[in-house]
């Protein structure tokens, strides 16, 4: 039997190896700023076209390379970052293993003008598909200048499965924030189809986010900062307002990398306990600073994961440092065990071993009451509401085994039938059926029957008294344009007034002036609409959540008699949409056993 086994060719090999480190555009970018950083850059530009389907141009002011490092930076586990396997362990750049150029080349077509400051001329070389076409000396500016063209355009089954632009920019542009973050001190610049999408200066890191993420976001947020011999953290986390339902702004570094990992994201969330409502995520921007042999970055091939040596130890400095600068900023209780010296004077005065004639101080006492029950009130209260009903219910109900099916919808006189609990609910009574009622949930479903014509040219406008602003950040101004045309036909009257700042001088009639800012965050926090479809979709979605109370805003009775009528009129629909019940019958048999 022959042998059947060969040694790949060059290029094929560096298809397969660009599988795990070319995933999309994103990873072309991430790597190529990385370098830039590595080449001692302070200034950086990233022009992208197509979402980088057809470029991604990364342009530095860094050392450059010389001719020979020029070429020899394509070839596959050629870098200049390592030299024994001790280094390995000690990593302090962002790239080290000396396959991202290569892995990028093999899928695309890559050109590259590179000169070092002393020298009188650069180099420009030309790779097609992982095959080296030229190498020619040329003028250009100190610094690198790398162009990827027609990403995967020699592997069409790789580039049929990109998403479309809107989604894959956005994926650039997460990449291009988590560099830019961790680098205050760099200049970068980010240009999509000729458009100036950021401009982000030199500054501190506060000025870095706000710059990122626009200005309404600096009121809310709270530096963070310990410094202890093994470990340094230091950002910021934002206040409980500014807390979301996604996970698109938290950011974890370490030495100035990128790093994803859920256990210390839950060790901000504990930090957050009892301050979050559900479902709700902070926003935290944190720094951590370590001694590059205390941890491994090289377990990941897009090196977004990061193993540390004392994890639980960071997850402590997280949870601690975080709950006390909450406390210190108001945002949570917090204890102060710094004794106020002004205290240790008075009690010096009025202390009669001191001499001076004071009276004794007499410390307060605390009596605790140890049978003390938090529940019992609670429990007791909710006995005598159910025994008053039961004896309410035995007067005027006919209790049988099979109780007969009524119409609840003929009479509208609701007299003493209508009672609301402590918890929210009400409690209905129409003859043989007891019916418990969540109001929130009956209410959306009015809500949504009644808002069924928001569609497009449909909806009347109210003026406002009085222009509102929306500070846009740049992803907020992207997607503004991409659906700025269904707005007006919707009810909207808005404008770019300067720089990022929308102008809203109408808004469709039922929208509240105090509901826009929410209304239309939320527009912009989705990641992409598909289509117009989609769009109509989720603003109809959104309208009616903005519509919608919930059962605890019906405190008033005429209030829960008028929307028990609207909900009579659409047929008392038992469920929601998405299957939760909108009621459910009471059954006093089951009372009348417990007494």
């Amino acid at each position: 039997m022959s042998d059947i086994i060969q040694l790949l060719p060059d290029h094929v090999a560096n298809q397969i190896a660009a599988g795990e480190v070319v995933q999309r555009p994103a990873s072309i970018v991430k790597e190529l700023l990385e370098n830039a950083i590595d080449a001692g850059a302070s200034k950086i530009e990233l022009i992208i076209r197509d979402a980088g389907k057809n470029l991604i141009q990364v342009v530095d002011d860094g050392k450059g390379m010389s001719e020979t490092d020029a070429r020899m930076a394509f070839e596959r586990h050629a870098t200049s970052k390592i030299r024994g396997t001790e280094d390995i362990f000690k990593i302090a750049t962002k790239g080290f293993r000396g396959e991202a150029l290569a892995s990028i080349a093999a899928v695309s077509q890559v050109e590259l003008k590179t000169k070092q400051k002393e020298a009188a001329v650069g180099t420009n070389i030309y790779i097609e598909g992982g095959v080296f076409q030229f190498q020619d000396p040329v003028q250009t500016a100190d610094g690198s200048n790398f162009l990827v063209k027609n990403l995967f355009y020699n592997v069409p089954a790789r580039r049929k499965f990109l998403k479309n632009n809107n989604v894959e920019f956005r994926h650039v542009i997460d990449e291009f924030q988590r560099v830019a973050l961790a680098h205050e001190n760099l200049e970068f610049s980010l240009f999509h189809d000729d458009d100036a999408v950021f401009r982000l200066r030199k500054g501190s890191q506060m000025q870095r986010i706000v710059d990122v993420f626009g200005r309404k976001l600096q009121p809310q947020l709270i530096p963070i900062k310990e410094d202890i011999i093994w470990c340094k953290l230091h950002g910021y986390v934002a206040k409980p307002e500014g807390a979301k339902k996604t996970r698109g702004e938290q950011f974890l570094f370490v030495n100035g990398r990128y790093f994803k990992s859920p256990y210390f994201n839950k060790a901000v969330q504990e930090a957050f306990e009892g301050l979050l409502l559900p479902g709700y995520v902070p926003t935290f921007f944190l720094f951590l600073e370590i001694d590059p042999e205390k941890i491994d970055v090289n377990i990941h091939p897009q090196k977004t994961e990061v193993k540390f040596e004392d994890e639980h130890l960071i997850f402590a400095l997280l949870r601690s440092t975080i709950k006390r600068s909450l406390g210190i900023y108001n945002i949570s209780p917090s204890l102060d065990f710094e004794r106020d010296p002004h205290l240790d004077e008075m009690m010096q005065k009025t202390s009669p071993s001191k001499g001076n004639g004071g009276g004794t101080l007499k410390m307060p006492e605390i009596i605790v009451d140890r049978d003390y029950n938090p529940f019992l009130e609670e429990r007791e209260v909710a006995q005598v509401e159910i025994q008053n009903l039961t004896e309410m219910y035995h007067q005027n109900i006919n209790i049988s085994a099979e109780p007969s099916k009524i119409n609840l919808f003929e009479d509208e006189d609701f007299d003493e039938d209508l009672m609301r609990l402590p918890n929210g609910y009400w409690l209905f009574n129409k003859g043989d059926e007891t019916l418990m009622l969540d109001l929130g949930r009956m209410h959306r479903l009015v809500v949504a029957e009644n808002t069924k014509p928001v569609k497009r040219g449909t909806t009347n406008s109210h003026a406002l008294l009085f222009s509102l602003e929306y500070h846009m950040n740049e992803i907020e101004k992207n997607k503004y344009s991409s659906i700025k045309k269904y707005l007006p036909e919707l009810g909207f009257e808005m404008s770019i007034a300067h720089e990022s700042v929308l102008r809203i001088d109408a808004v469709p009639e039922g929208l509240k002036e105090t509901q826009v800012m929410k209304f239309l965050e939320n527009l912009f926090d989705i990641l992409e609409y598909k289509s117009e479809e989609e769009f109509m979709h989720f603003y109809q979605n959104q309208w009616s959540k903005m519509q919608s109370k919930s059962r605890f805003d019906f405190i008033y009775k005429k209030d829960a008699e008028q929307l028990i009528k609207d909900f009579t009129a659409l047929g008392f629909p038992e469920f929601l949409p998405n299957g939760k019940r909108c009621f459910f019958e009471i059954p006093f048999n089951d009372f009348k056993n417990k007494f």
